[in-house]
């Protein structure tokens, strides 16, 4: 049976009660976040994804496995998986106050045990 590696971003968030703000600043920061974030994943730049991502992200794949950020950075330092291409599409990205969230698509190539998936995927909405 093909294993297919599908990462899904799973985040607790805390939420004072507040509306949120759906344009402004620190939503062109958020996305040129997001943006380096998925060019890290490509290029398996585990500097640059430690830098960016907290410690305490929760990464949830599709069949319930849930890793930590540096499970999850470990296997992208591996051979065993590389994310050829991620183009997300459909972004969203909400504010309130001062926490961010950030919904919507993806399509990914990856490069699994030698060999190649695509697969789409819908992160937090």
């Amino acid at each position: 049976m093909k294993r297919i590696i599908i990462i899904a971003i799973s985040i607790a968030c805390w939420l004072t009660p507040g509306k949120a703000q759906v344009t402004g600043g620190g939503d062109k920061e958020i996305r040129d976040l997001e943006a380096q974030r998925f060019h890290a994943m490509e290029k398996g730049d585990v500097e640059t994804l430690d830098r960016i991502i907290s410690d305490d992200l929760i990464y949830t794949h599709a069949n319930g496995l849930r890793q930590s950020k540096f499970d999850v950075i470990g296997v992208l330092g591996s051979s065993d998986m590389k994310y050829e291409s991620i183009t997300p599409y459909d972004v969203r990205v909400r504010i309130y106050n001062d926490t961010a969230i950030v919904a919507g698509r993806a399509s990914i190539r990856i490069k699994a045990h030698g060999e190649r998936e695509s697969f789409e995927l819908t992160f937090p909405f």
